[in-house]
Protein backbone atom coordinates (compact mmCIF):
# COMPACT_ATOMS: atom_id res chain seq x y z
CA UNK A 1 0.00 0.00 0.00
CA UNK A 2 1.46 3.44 -0.80
CA UNK A 3 2.80 5.95 1.89
CA UNK A 4 -0.10 8.72 2.30
CA UNK A 5 1.68 12.14 0.46
CA UNK A 6 0.33 15.54 1.67
CA UNK A 7 2.03 17.36 -0.55
CA UNK A 8 0.77 15.46 -3.57
CA UNK A 9 -2.51 15.51 -2.51
CA UNK A 10 -2.87 18.85 -1.58
CA UNK A 11 -3.32 20.69 -5.12
CA UNK A 12 -6.29 18.52 -6.52
CA UNK A 13 -8.12 18.75 -3.11
CA UNK A 14 -7.62 22.61 -3.07
CA UNK A 15 -8.86 22.92 -6.91
CA UNK A 16 -11.83 20.46 -5.48
CA UNK A 17 -12.71 23.00 -2.93
CA UNK A 18 -12.71 25.77 -5.17
CA UNK A 19 -14.69 23.67 -7.75
CA UNK A 20 -16.97 23.14 -4.89
CA UNK A 21 -17.44 26.78 -3.63
CA UNK A 22 -17.89 28.14 -7.35
CA UNK A 23 -21.20 25.19 -7.51
CA UNK A 24 -22.71 26.73 -4.18
CA UNK A 25 -22.34 30.26 -5.80
CA UNK A 26 -20.17 31.15 -2.32
CA UNK A 27 -17.24 33.27 -1.74
CA UNK A 28 -16.47 33.20 1.98
CA UNK A 29 -15.64 30.17 3.35
CA UNK A 30 -17.38 29.24 7.45
CA UNK A 31 -15.60 27.52 9.38
CA UNK A 32 -16.51 26.20 13.35
CA UNK A 33 -13.29 26.71 15.01
CA UNK A 34 -12.44 24.23 17.94
CA UNK A 35 -8.75 24.46 18.08
CA UNK A 36 -8.83 20.74 17.15
CA UNK A 37 -6.90 19.22 14.30
CA UNK A 38 -10.14 18.86 11.79
CA UNK A 39 -11.64 22.85 12.06
CA UNK A 40 -7.75 23.98 12.33
CA UNK A 41 -6.88 22.21 8.79
CA UNK A 42 -10.16 22.82 7.42
CA UNK A 43 -9.41 26.68 8.30
CA UNK A 44 -5.61 26.32 6.99
CA UNK A 45 -7.17 24.78 3.68
CA UNK A 46 -9.40 27.02 3.04
CA UNK A 47 -7.11 29.80 3.10
CA UNK A 48 -5.29 28.35 0.64
CA UNK A 49 -7.91 28.00 -1.35
CA UNK A 50 -10.03 30.99 -1.19
CA UNK A 51 -7.57 33.54 0.73
CA UNK A 52 -7.35 34.28 3.91
CA UNK A 53 -9.71 37.30 3.59
CA UNK A 54 -12.40 34.97 2.20
CA UNK A 55 -12.32 32.85 5.77
CA UNK A 56 -14.70 33.45 8.92
CA UNK A 57 -13.71 31.44 11.78
CA UNK A 58 -16.53 30.68 14.23
CA UNK A 59 -16.17 30.24 18.03
CA UNK A 60 -18.52 28.85 19.67
CA UNK A 61 -18.45 28.00 23.45
CA UNK A 62 -21.12 26.50 26.04
CA UNK A 63 -20.68 28.67 28.74
CA UNK A 64 -17.13 28.30 29.78
CA UNK A 65 -14.56 26.48 27.57
CA UNK A 66 -11.29 25.83 29.21
CA UNK A 67 -9.18 24.46 26.25
CA UNK A 68 -10.57 27.98 24.14
CA UNK A 69 -7.20 29.54 23.82
CA UNK A 70 -6.75 26.74 20.83
CA UNK A 71 -9.50 28.28 19.04
CA UNK A 72 -7.89 31.83 19.62
CA UNK A 73 -4.40 30.89 18.64
CA UNK A 74 -5.45 29.23 15.33
CA UNK A 75 -7.72 32.55 14.33
CA UNK A 76 -4.72 34.43 15.43
CA UNK A 77 -2.51 32.07 13.45
CA UNK A 78 -3.94 32.11 10.30
CA UNK A 79 -5.00 36.17 10.52
CA UNK A 80 -8.68 35.64 9.65
CA UNK A 81 -12.02 37.30 10.69
CA UNK A 82 -13.53 35.60 14.02
CA UNK A 83 -16.56 36.02 15.80
CA UNK A 84 -17.43 34.38 19.23
CA UNK A 85 -21.07 33.55 19.47
CA UNK A 86 -21.47 31.73 23.41
CA UNK A 87 -24.24 29.51 22.50
CA UNK A 88 -25.35 28.25 26.39
CA UNK A 89 -28.02 30.94 26.43
CA UNK A 90 -29.85 28.79 23.11
CA UNK A 91 -28.70 25.80 24.51
CA UNK A 92 -30.63 26.12 28.20
CA UNK A 93 -33.16 27.92 26.59
CA UNK A 94 -34.53 24.71 24.86
CA UNK A 95 -33.58 22.48 27.58
CA UNK A 96 -35.67 24.72 30.27
CA UNK A 97 -38.47 24.84 27.97
CA UNK A 98 -38.48 21.35 27.46
CA UNK A 99 -38.99 21.15 31.12
CA UNK A 100 -41.25 23.41 31.53
CA UNK A 101 -43.50 20.93 29.24
CA UNK A 102 -42.56 18.36 31.58
CA UNK A 103 -40.46 16.54 29.02
CA UNK A 104 -37.10 15.56 30.41
CA UNK A 105 -34.31 15.58 28.12
CA UNK A 106 -32.26 12.73 27.71
CA UNK A 107 -28.39 12.47 27.90
CA UNK A 108 -28.82 11.62 24.19
CA UNK A 109 -30.66 15.21 23.76
CA UNK A 110 -27.98 16.80 26.22
CA UNK A 111 -25.02 15.91 24.46
CA UNK A 112 -26.34 16.20 20.94
CA UNK A 113 -28.22 19.62 20.57
CA UNK A 114 -25.26 21.84 21.49
CA UNK A 115 -23.75 20.82 18.05
CA UNK A 116 -27.25 21.46 16.03
CA UNK A 117 -26.88 24.51 17.79
CA UNK A 118 -23.61 24.91 17.02
CA UNK A 119 -24.65 24.56 13.08
CA UNK A 120 -27.73 26.83 13.44
CA UNK A 121 -25.37 29.43 14.33
CA UNK A 122 -23.13 28.63 12.26
CA UNK A 123 -25.48 28.99 9.15
CA UNK A 124 -27.07 32.07 10.64
CA UNK A 125 -23.09 33.82 10.21
CA UNK A 126 -22.88 32.38 7.27
CA UNK A 127 -25.92 33.96 5.94
CA UNK A 128 -24.94 37.12 7.37
CA UNK A 129 -21.36 37.30 5.65
CA UNK A 130 -20.82 38.24 2.14
CA UNK A 131 -22.08 34.93 0.09
CA UNK A 132 -21.04 32.39 3.27
CA UNK A 133 -20.60 29.15 2.35
CA UNK A 134 -20.41 26.65 5.87
CA UNK A 135 -17.65 23.64 5.15
CA UNK A 136 -17.84 20.93 7.00
CA UNK A 137 -15.37 19.70 9.04
CA UNK A 138 -15.40 16.03 9.44
CA UNK A 139 -13.37 13.44 8.89
CA UNK A 140 -13.19 9.70 7.38
CA UNK A 141 -12.19 8.40 10.87
CA UNK A 142 -14.84 9.74 12.64
CA UNK A 143 -17.61 9.48 9.73
CA UNK A 144 -16.94 5.73 9.60
CA UNK A 145 -18.26 4.55 12.65
CA UNK A 146 -20.60 7.54 12.78
CA UNK A 147 -19.42 9.35 15.25
CA UNK A 148 -21.09 13.00 14.60
CA UNK A 149 -24.33 14.34 15.00
CA UNK A 150 -26.80 14.39 12.25
CA UNK A 151 -27.99 17.87 11.44
CA UNK A 152 -24.98 18.81 13.47
CA UNK A 153 -21.70 18.69 12.70
CA UNK A 154 -22.45 16.01 10.13
CA UNK A 155 -24.05 19.22 8.40
CA UNK A 156 -22.00 21.71 5.68
CA UNK A 157 -22.19 22.67 1.76
CA UNK A 158 -19.35 20.02 1.27
CA UNK A 159 -16.45 17.81 2.95
CA UNK A 160 -12.93 18.60 2.25
CA UNK A 161 -11.86 16.06 4.63
CA UNK A 162 -14.30 13.57 4.92
CA UNK A 163 -12.40 10.74 3.08
CA UNK A 164 -8.98 11.80 5.09
CA UNK A 165 -8.49 9.21 8.31
CA UNK A 166 -7.44 11.36 11.15
CA UNK A 167 -3.37 10.63 10.99
CA UNK A 168 -3.49 11.97 7.29
CA UNK A 169 -5.10 15.07 8.51
CA UNK A 170 -2.68 15.50 10.71
CA UNK A 171 -0.13 15.55 7.50
CA UNK A 172 -2.40 17.84 5.69
CA UNK A 173 -1.79 20.40 8.57
CA UNK A 174 1.98 19.83 8.38
CA UNK A 175 2.27 20.43 5.14
CA UNK A 176 0.34 23.70 5.36
CA UNK A 177 2.85 24.90 8.21
CA UNK A 178 -0.14 24.13 10.63
CA UNK A 179 2.25 24.33 14.65
CA UNK A 180 2.04 20.83 16.19
CA UNK A 181 -0.37 21.91 18.86
CA UNK A 182 -3.25 22.76 16.79
CA UNK A 183 -2.60 18.63 15.26
CA UNK A 184 -1.84 16.96 18.54
CA UNK A 185 -4.76 18.05 20.83
CA UNK A 186 -6.71 15.04 21.72
CA UNK A 187 -10.30 14.75 19.79
CA UNK A 188 -13.27 15.45 21.96
CA UNK A 189 -16.93 17.06 21.74
CA UNK A 190 -16.09 19.58 24.05
CA UNK A 191 -19.33 18.75 25.73
CA UNK A 192 -19.02 15.93 27.77
CA UNK A 193 -15.23 16.37 28.63
CA UNK A 194 -14.15 12.58 27.28
CA UNK A 195 -11.97 12.45 24.46
CA UNK A 196 -13.55 10.57 20.96
CA UNK A 197 -11.62 7.63 21.65
CA UNK A 198 -13.14 7.34 25.09
CA UNK A 199 -16.62 7.51 23.81
CA UNK A 200 -15.87 5.07 21.42
CA UNK A 201 -13.95 2.42 23.26
CA UNK A 202 -11.54 2.50 20.88
CA UNK A 203 -8.96 4.53 19.27
CA UNK A 204 -8.90 6.56 15.91
CA UNK A 205 -5.69 4.77 15.04
CA UNK A 206 -7.66 1.05 15.40
CA UNK A 207 -9.84 2.55 12.58
CA UNK A 208 -7.53 3.96 10.34
CA UNK A 209 -5.69 0.57 10.21
CA UNK A 210 -8.90 -0.86 9.60
CA UNK A 211 -10.03 1.26 7.00
CA UNK A 212 -6.61 1.38 4.98
CA UNK A 213 -5.09 -1.79 5.78
CA UNK A 214 -8.04 -4.46 6.74
CA UNK A 215 -5.87 -5.15 9.80
CA UNK A 216 -8.00 -4.96 12.92
CA UNK A 217 -8.15 -6.73 16.53
CA UNK A 218 -11.19 -8.99 16.22
CA UNK A 219 -13.34 -7.61 19.17
CA UNK A 220 -12.44 -4.17 18.15
CA UNK A 221 -13.36 -4.92 14.57
CA UNK A 222 -16.79 -5.88 15.61
CA UNK A 223 -17.52 -2.79 17.47
CA UNK A 224 -16.42 -1.01 14.63
CA UNK A 225 -18.53 -2.80 11.69
CA UNK A 226 -21.54 -2.74 14.08
CA UNK A 227 -21.09 1.33 14.71
CA UNK A 228 -20.49 1.72 10.90
CA UNK A 229 -23.63 -0.32 9.63
CA UNK A 230 -26.26 1.27 12.27
CA UNK A 231 -25.18 5.42 11.27
CA UNK A 232 -25.01 4.96 7.60
CA UNK A 233 -28.62 6.94 7.82
CA UNK A 234 -26.56 9.44 8.46
CA UNK A 235 -24.88 10.35 5.67
CA UNK A 236 -27.79 9.28 2.81
CA UNK A 237 -29.87 11.48 0.75
CA UNK A 238 -33.10 12.22 2.04
CA UNK A 239 -35.34 9.35 1.37
CA UNK A 240 -37.94 10.97 -1.02
CA UNK A 241 -41.10 8.50 -1.81
CA UNK A 242 -41.36 8.70 -5.40
CA UNK A 243 -44.70 8.40 -6.32
CA UNK A 244 -45.08 7.97 -9.83
CA UNK A 245 -46.44 11.32 -10.85
CA UNK A 246 -44.28 13.34 -13.89
CA UNK A 247 -42.17 16.02 -13.43
CA UNK A 248 -41.83 17.82 -16.97
CA UNK A 249 -38.49 19.94 -15.91
CA UNK A 250 -35.44 19.19 -16.25
CA UNK A 251 -33.58 18.90 -13.28
CA UNK A 252 -30.49 20.74 -11.88
CA UNK A 253 -27.33 22.07 -13.20
CA UNK A 254 -28.67 20.61 -16.97
CA UNK A 255 -31.56 23.24 -16.79
CA UNK A 256 -29.71 26.11 -16.12
CA UNK A 257 -26.67 25.16 -18.45
CA UNK A 258 -28.54 23.92 -21.62
CA UNK A 259 -28.40 27.18 -22.98
CA UNK A 260 -25.09 27.70 -22.71
CA UNK A 261 -23.99 24.29 -24.42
Amino acid sequence: MNEFNAKEQLPGLLDWMRAQMQNCHGRTAVVGVSGGKDSSVIAALCCEAYGRENVVGVLMPDGVQPDIDYSNGLVEHLGIRSYTVNIHAAVRGVLDEMERLGLSPSRQTTVNLPSRIRMTTLYAVAQTVESGIVINTSNLSEDWVGYCTIYGDSAGAFSPIGMYTTEEVIALGAELGLPERFLVKPPSDGLTGLTDEDNLGFTYHAVNEYVRRGVCDPEIQKQIDAKHCASRFKFQTLPVYHNGLPIVLEDGTDYYNKDKK
